[in-house]
């Protein structure tokens, strides 16, 4: 099922907007990640708003008529960011980001069994662009081995990637760790 279905999912997916242009959340190694954001975020459903009545005293001003500004609401993220740690110049995932991949995996098993996700790799600018398209690729590769084998997560359901140094993080230094992650998209 997952497999024409697959393809056109992620060609689609990749041509119909530039993906490096949406909201993405962003977690640095070792930062706690929710499993139920992970399936807020993966599943493209914006979190529902609760809607409040306030109550006001007389001669108080309402909120109308307040002279601070209401800040704007963030747009939710459809992908998030993972800094996966990895072997210099390899695709063996270290110790350290097995817990939030572990996070991940829960996350992920939340979604529709119909639900795919889209894993990226994406590198800095140090290294050709072929061997970084390479690279990239071999380690969303791995990162799908990993929730497929640790986390019995079907492998026909986790699409890769390789972006290499194409998709640079906005504003960063092009050899900043950040830019080396891994990013999740549901599809």
């Amino acid at each position: 099922m997952f497999c024409k279905l697959s393809a056109l999912t992620l060609a689609t997916a990749l041509l119909a907007a530039p993906a490096w242009a949406d909201e993405v959340a962003y977690y640095r190694e070792g930062q706690e990640l929710n499993p139920v954001d992970v399936a807020t975020i993966l599943s493209g459903k914006a979190p529902q708003r609760v809607k409040t009545r306030s109550i006001h005293l007389l001669g108080e001003a309402t909120p109308a008529e307040s002279a601070a500004p209401v800040a704007p609401t963030a747009a939710p993220a459809q992908a998030l960011s993972l800094q996966v740690r990895f072997g210099f110049g390899s695709a063996e995932i270290a110790d350290v980001a097995r817990p939030q991949l572990d996070a991940l995996a829960a996350g992920i098993r939340m979604l529709p069994a119909e639900r795919a996700v889209l894993v990226e790799g994406h590198t800095d600018v140090i290294g050709s662009d072929a061997y970084n398209r390479e690279l990239s690729h071999r380690r969303a590769e791995a990162v799908k081995r990993y929730l497929s084998a640790a986390h019995g997560i079907d492998p026909d359901r986790l699409l890769t990637a390789g972006f290499g140094k194409s998709r640079m993080i906005a504003g960063l230094d092009p050899t900043a760790a950040e830019n080396r992650r891994v990013q999740f998209r549901g599809l």
